[in-house]
């Protein structure tokens, strides 16, 4: 018997897939990962039938899950390589963590100040024995294990702090949202010693520092 929920599952993957090359995407291995790893899992059941649209979706605590355009462009920059290990700020739904997995990241240390977030996605990424969830706050100047090829930011900054450079390994590639006259744009930093290389403007929510004290 054909499974019909199957190739219609399968058919709405390809069409997303379809939409990201649309607007841009190229890099085969990400859209590869984004095929491969349904948004709907991490979308909140109220959200999930829109999660193929290339939006934010709202998420509990206020926090909301990144447009998958610009989840995409991001992972792109980072350039995730087999074996690297990676450092997440802001984990939110766990989407973007999983499809780090997916991409062949050998760890991925991921850090969300909301307990009910980092919660909720710890559950979720149960299957990625490669993942580690902690509540976080990753402005904080002492990151747990220091020493990543590569750190993803989800969020945005004013400067890019001293101890997320000091983190990265020699040649490590950090990505995150840099504010530059009042204006967001992606800023990857190629170096811990480099000046960073700003993109074109965005949107990602400014970071707080600090653990969330209720949620």
């Amino acid at each position: 018997m054909i499974d019909l929920g199957g190739l219609e599952e399968a058919a709405g993957n390809a069409a997303f897939v379809m939409a990201l090359r649309g607007r841009g995407m190229r890099d085969t291995a990400i859209l590869r990962a984004m095929e491969q790893v349904p948004r709907e899992p991490f979308a909140p059941p109220a959200h999930r039938a829109q999660a193929r649209r290339d939006i934010a979706l709202p998420l509990p605590c206020g926090a909301s899950m990144t447009a998958p355009t610009l989840v995409a462009q991001m992972l792109a920059l980072l350039r995730v390589e087999p074996g690297h290990r990676v450092l997440e700020i802001g984990t939110g739904s766990g989407y973007a963590t999983a499809l780090l997995a997916k991409l062949g990241a050998g760890a991925v240390l991921s850090l969300e100040r909301y307990a009910t977030l980092a919660r909720e996605a710890a559950a979720r990424l149960t299957a990625q024995s490669e993942v580690h969830v902690v509540q976080a706050d990753g402005l904080a100047p002492e990151l747990p294990d220091g020493g990543f090829d590569r750190i993803l930011v989800h969020g945005s900054v004013d400067a890019i702090p001293p101890h997320w450079r000091a983190a990265l390994e020699p040649g490590g590639r950090l990505v995150t949202g840099l504010i530059q006259d009042g204006r967001c744009r992606i800023a990857t930093l190629a170096t811990p010693e480099a000046e960073p290389d700003l993109g074109p403007p965005t949107r990602l929510a400014a970071l707080v520092p600090g653990l969330a004290r209720v949620l």
